[in-house]
């Protein structure tokens, strides 16, 4: 299997826990909550392509990558052990990040802000296997 840098990933994890840790200790600063939000964007985007790249370091021919639908990606990966949650989950994750463009509105933006813990968990978990996998 060829190497994946995880870096983007690992950085992309990393600013998340911290504005979490920091949002965690003042919800009601609304520049760090749409800190949180957008951090949790990218981060959701990151692990997408993570899961392409490691498909593809894995021999999938790029057809098959590329004509993936969101939830057969999600349940091979599933599959191969590298995401904890089930595709519920990672669909729940899928519907709040397409909400982000809504944030505006404060019911929107507090429902996002409510999966991102445990999305931060499943990119922890994410991550792991993959450097497992590279071991």
């Amino acid at each position: 299997m060829e190497k994946i840098d995880f870096t983007a990933l690992e950085n992309a994890y990393k600013r998340l826990i911290e504005v979490i840790s920091i949002y965690n200790s003042d919800k009601n600063n609304l520049i760090v909550r749409d800190s949180l939000i957008q951090r949790f964007e990218y981060t959701y985007s990151l692990s997408l392509k993570m899961i392409k790249r490691y498909f593809s370091a894995s021999a999938f021919s790029a057809e098959n990558i590329d004509g993936m639908s969101f939830n057969e990606m999600i349940r091979v990966a599933n599959r191969m052990g590298l995401l904890e949650s089930n595709l519920e989950i990672w669909d729940v994750f899928r519907q709040k990040r397409n909400a982000t463009s809504h944030t505006y509105n404060e019911e929107t933006a507090l429902e996002v802000v409510e999966v991102i813990e445990n999305f931060a968990k499943e990119v922890e978990f994410l991550l792991a296997r993959l450097k497992e996998s590279q071991s």
